[in-house]
Parts: structure tokens; sequence; C-alpha cells
């Protein structure tokens, strides 16, 4: 056999001389991608514009292949005209870095939630996701502003009154960082916070929402579960999730309403004991009794309010005129307070914690983790757009790519592989 010379010319490319099908597997990959709810875009006259199927192809090939920014992803285009094909793009009206901005900011997130939502009702039709156990939690995403530079000298870089003018959207939150066993770091950003319902067993991530940073994950849980349960009708029969979520409106909903059981760590706040006198009434520093002042509704937990006997009593401050703490309330005039929960200790007495079942199954937590190494992987949290709209976009299209893939890994007969996002397609 000839010795293959480097610098010989082909009449014919190299994918035909060898039999080489390199981009097979994006068409296999895509064949299993929805598209009709992006046929809405579509205006009915006029010139035709960018086909927007295969700008989001090409925001997922984006994420299989990590690139960061979008001026890459055009270069990798214009590069490679047969991939363009395989998109659906004409290799002479290419794309640029606008229209998929443009895409990205101006497309409304219910559409991309709609191509996500019919990835994950066949997941369920192949009984990938059971959605009997399911687990929440949030990551951040942080957004390129000037005020998340820390090389840039800047006045009041965190204060909440004054929002970055690169994205007025975005708001102000901490990450925790543990650089050393048991040493906890609190680091400022400017971004927002993406939510994920997900199913513990597989792995896959069930529904989403991205939220400005500053939102906790006690409002969003309750209305992606009654969501979870109405959209696919699941069979919910536990929920698992840190102690962030240890609230007695949490723990009540998925009881009472869910039907279901929480398993969510207790957070250690709640575990001080409380002295209480034979009445019921609170105890205070000084070890006085303080006095009944009331119950006080915020939302749907009920507190129970006890004041300084010294301030509101004249007949014990006859015996006791003074604070032998010399308590700084009292010094002001006003005297302590303090308030007692009434329905989250009721609530979590039906709660095993602690029982081996009950580490079992919170262990399953762990696998919420694992989705966002995978969905941070797909530069989910190093996002080239702003704003909350685009950036909602831009990680709906990192949970599509997760989802196309185990969807494409099960149709394929590759079912111990739908959790390889990037490793899957070279193997395929």
């Amino acid at each position: 056999m000839n010795r293959f010379k480097a610098n010989q010319k082909l009449l014919f490319k190299a994918e035909t001389v060898f039999n080489l099908r390199p981009l097979e597997k994006y068409e296999i990959l895509f064949s299993f991608l929805c598209t009709s709810p992006l046929e809405i875009l579509y205006p009915s006259t006029g010139r035709p514009p960018i086909p927007y199927k295969a700008l989001l192809k090409a925001l997922i090939y984006k994420n299989i292949k990590n690139i960061s920014y979008l001026s890459d992803l055009v270069r990798e285009l214009r590069d490679n005209p047969d991939l363009a094909l395989v998109f659906g793009f004409h290799p002479l009206h290419l794309p640029y870095v606008e229209n998929f901005s443009a895409f990205l900011r101006d497309t409304e997130n219910r559409i991309f939630q709609k191509v996500r939502d019919s990835l994950v009702s066949k997941l369920i039709e192949f009984k990938e996701i059971k959605g009997t156990y399911l687990t929440f939690d949030s990551s951040n995403i942080p957004v390129k502003v000037k005020e998340n530079n820390l090389k840039t000298s800047i006045k009041d870089r965190f204060s909440k009154t004054k929002r970055p003018k690169g994205d007025p959207e975005s708001r102000l939150s901490i990450m925790v960082h543990f650089p050393k066993p048991f040493q906890k770091e609190i680091k400022y950003f400017w971004g927002y916070r993406n939510f994920v319902l997900s199913d513990a067993l597989s792995e896959l991530p069930i529904l989403e929402e991205t939220r400005a940073a500053n939102i906790v994950d006690n409002k969003v849980i309750i209305p992606q579960l009654e969501l979870a349960k109405y959209r696919f009708d699941l069979n919910i029969c536990a929920v698992i999730a840190d102690a962030g979520l240890d609230s007695a409106k949490v723990l009540s909903f998925i009881i009472c309403d869910l039907k279901a059981k929480p398993y969510i760590a207790r957070n250690p706040r709640r575990e001080k004991e409380l002295k209480l006198s034979p009445s019921g009434n609170r105890i205070c520093l000084a070890g006085f009794e303080m006095l009944y002042w009331g119950k006080f509704k915020e939302g749907n937990r009920t507190r129970v309010k006890f004041v300084c006997p010294i301030i509101h009593s004249k007949k014990f401050r006859k015996s006791h005129p003074f604070c032998p703490w010399m308590h700084p309330q009292f010094v002001k005039g006003t005297g302590c307070f303090a308030y007692t929960q009434v329905l989250s200790e009721d609530i979590r007495k039906q709660i095993a914690y602690g029982t081996p079942k009950f580490k079992k199954v919170y262990n399953l937590r762990s696998g919420c983790e694992r989705i966002f190494s995978r969905l941070l992987d797909l530069c989910m949290q190093n996002p080239s757009v702003r704003g909350l709209r685009a950036i909602s976009n831009h990680c709906t299209i990192a949970h599509i790519t997760v989802l196309l893939v185990a969807l494409t890994a099960a149709k394929t007969g590759n079912k111990d592989k739908i959790r390889f996002v990037k490793s899957f397609l070279t193997n395929i």
C-alpha cells in the first residue's frame, strides 16, 4: 500500500473518500428534538428570517462543545459549512453574533420551556424519569458586569441601592465557599439564580426557572412542585432538599397538599432549646417569666410574642425595677421581646430525623449536585448575554441539551449513558 501524502490534493472531500461521517451524530441527536414551539416566531409576511430552529440547534452545539462565547460559535459555523447545513443554515447566509443575541434576548422563555417540557414528557414515557423522589436546589449565575470584576476600582461595588448599569435587572446575592474544612467564606456577586426540580433516581431535571439572585428557595419550590404535579401527573412520594428549605410552610405543603414525605435537613437555627415556664411563657436571659403579648400571623405561619415584664408590668416593676443584664433594649426603654412559632414544631414531629431510612433517602440529594455539575460544564454559569430573559433562555437551553442527550441515549439503546452529556456523542 502506498504511503499517504498529506499535501496531496483530493478530487473529492475526505469524508467521501474515506467514508467518514463526523456530523452524523448531530443529525441523530437533532432528529429527536421537537422544535414546533418555535414556529410561532416565524412571520407570515415579509423576508424570511434566519431559521430559529437552526439557531436553537447551534446553541445546543455550543453547549456540547463547551464554546464560551457567541463570537466563537459564529466562527465555528463559518469554518465548517457542512456543520451549518446540519443545523439548517444556508452556507451563504450564516448568522452573526447579533442574531444569536437577539434570539436569546427577544424570545419569550415560555417557548423554550415548551421544548424542554416535550423532552421531559418523552423521557417519562420511556420510564427514564419516574418522578417519585424529587430533589430541589439552586445555582448562582453571576453576570459579566464590572462590579463583579474585582480588578476594577468601583465605589459602592456591592451596594443594594446602586444597581449595575451593565445589567440593571441583576440583583445582589452571596456565594458560600469552604476553602478549608468547616471554614466558611462568603463572597458577594451581582446576577441571577437557576432553580431546578429534578428526579433523584435518574438525576435529570424536570422543571427549572431563573430568577433574580436575591430570591430564596422558599419562594420557588412550592410553585414548582404544584406545576410538576399538574403538568406531568407525577406520583410524588418524597421531596429531598437541604436545610435552607426547613420551614413550616414548605413542610406543611409537602405533607398536607402533596401527601408526600419531606426529607429535608433540619436547620440548626431551629435546634436551640427554648426556656419555658410551667405556664408556657418564655424565660428571658435574666431568668424572668416574660409576658404573653398576643399572636401574629405572617403568611402561613403563626408566632406568639412575649415581652419584658419589667417594662410592661407595673406590679412586677415594683419588686424588680432594673434588668440584671442591663439589656440594650431595656436601656432604650422598650424592653426585650421574643417570638415562638406555633406550627413549625408540630410539623417537624412528623418527620423521623436521624433514622436509617431518612439518611438513606436524604443521600439521594447528592444527585442534584451532579446535575448542576453537568449544567455548569455547559457554560451555564458563564453566560455571554445579560438581562433576565436572555439569561433565562441561556439556562433553559442548557437544560434542553442535558435532556436531549438523555433522550437520544434512551432511544438509541444506550440507557446506561443518559447522563454522559459530553462523552456520549463521541461514542454514538
